[in-house]
């Protein structure tokens, strides 16, 4: 197929591309590689994928609409990945329009770009984080949404509902999947296991917040992009089950979905640190820090509907993906 990748220079979109690529599909990445974190990382990503035949690359943001249409005009995609997006908690706190421009009005502009494009099927990155104030765990897609608890999260969760609009009025079908925690080789500078790699390395201490005590559904991503492709290639119909009178979140009489995919498996923070520090071979210097603002105190993702539609059944374990990571880090950086 011909499948179009937004944020394909990221972590998440690199590796789907990579996969995407290993099967015979054509791929064309679209990422502006912009310096939300080091840019040289994400080159060094695109290094991997642009040598091969049946990838194109365009460097343009979402928000450039005459850039994006002339990208799904003369590549003609057949199915849609977007993980383009600003991404992070903390930045939304301090820079809240950039989340305006690349969450909302990019989301647009690829909406209608597969709208007119008659693209198949949309696949579209949410994230854990639009359970917000939600503490019933697992977190499931059949559970309300409605307290966010930072710019970010409601972002993602106004995605779904433009995502659902488009479903209904124009049967775009529309997936959208729900993040949970990710890691692994090529991972972003700006997460936690980077973060406490680079200075449990530098001999410098690391800043753990709720003093370790959180839990977090970490999700290896290999296992995540399993979960893309495997979503991608089951184009959404409406749901015959679907009652408006009870409605379930996660699907709808329009051709749209929203799963969560996640380990579930959630790790407290503190074991994570442990299991860092002894494939690291060093302890860390931690300064205890309270929870932040935005931040939520658990994540849990309940996958049985993802599981259930695509077979999805994630399978590595944070010792195993932290070990992983590690040898990366210590190859790429050369530590």
């Amino acid at each position: 197929m011909r499948i179009l990748v937004t944020g394909a220079a990221g972590f998440i979109g690199s590796a789907l591309s990579e996969r995407l690529l290993a099967r015979g599909d054509e791929v064309l990445g679209y990422d502006n590689v912009n310096d939300y974190y080091d840019p040289t990382l994400k080159e060094a990503r695109l290094a991997r994928l642009t040598p091969q035949p049946k990838f194109g690359f365009v460097r343009a943001s979402l928000e450039d609409r005459p850039a994006l249409e002339k990208a799904f005009a003369e590549f003609r995609p057949q199915r849609v990945v977007n993980l383009a997006a600003q991404a992070g908690v903390r930045y939304s706190l301090t820079n809240p329009y950039a989340y305006i421009e690349a969450n909302l009005v990019g989301f647009i502009n690829v909406l209608e770009a597969c709208r007119h494009g008659g693209v198949e099927h949309l696949v579209y990155a949410s994230s854990s984080s639009v359970y917000g104030a939600n503490r019933k765990l697992p977190f499931s897609v059949r559970d309300s949404v409605d307290h966010p608890v930072s710019l970010y999260a409601a972002t993602k969760k106004a995605n779904e509902l433009m995502a659902h609009t488009y479903s209904h009025l124009y049967a775009l079908p529309t997936t959208g999947l729900r993040f949970f925690t990710v890691y692994g080789p090529w991972g972003r500078p700006d997460m936690a296991l980077f973060l406490f790699t680079r200075k449990i390395l530098a001999g410098e201490p690391i800043e753990v917040f709720n003093h370790g005590r959180h839990t977090r559904d970490f999700t290896y991503v290999d296992d995540i992009v399993e979960g893309v492709i495997r979503t991608l290639d089951r184009v959404p119909a409406a749901d015959p089950a679907f009652d408006p009178l009870q409605p379930n979140a996660g699907s709808s009489a329009a051709p749209y979905r929203v799963y969560n995919i996640g380990n579930h498996q959630p790790v407290e923070l503190a074991h994570y640190i442990e299991v860092l520090e002894a494939r690291l071979g060093r302890k860390a210097e931690k300064i205890l820090l309270p929870l932040q603002p935005g931040d939520v105190p658990d994540t849990y993702a309940d996958v049985e509907e993802l599981s259930r539609d695509t077979g999805y059944s994630p399978a590595t374990p944070v010792e195993v993906g932290v070990g992983r990571f590690v040898d990366w880090y210590r190859g790429f950086y050369g530590v």
